[in-house]
């Protein structure tokens, strides 16, 4: 199973569907799935009934998860779409870098 390149508060772009070219914020990864869920992207509507008495059902609208591997991760010094890199500093951590620029995040 492949790690995912992408962590929480992430500025990612949607690379396939309907949303694409769409940029947002990783609200959540699960890397079991292989899955991420990206702020105002890949939204579906939910039709939910009333539980319990006094209580309006409807139609709730709510991200929705979508691959990993559909997202790309934008770099935020260029501001442009890139590839993840992994250098090891000095300290002996292990940091993220921008394939494009080689800024580190």
């Amino acid at each position: 199973m492949n790690k995912v390149h992408v962590k929480r508060d992430d500025n990612v772009v949607i690379l396939t569907g309907r949303d694409r070219g769409k940029q947002g914020k990783v609200l959540e990864v699960s890397p079991s799935e292989q899955k991420v869920i990206v702020e105002g992207c890949n939204i579906i509507s939910k039709h939910v009934k009333p539980r319990r008495i006094g209580e309006t059902g409807g139609i709730v609208k709510a991200e929705s998860p979508i691959y990993a591997c559909k997202v790309q991760l934008v770099c935020p010094k260029c501001k442009k779409p890139t590839r993840v890199g992994h250098k090891v500093n000095e300290g002996g951590k292990k940091e993220r870098l921008c394939k494009k620029c080689g800024a580190t995040f």
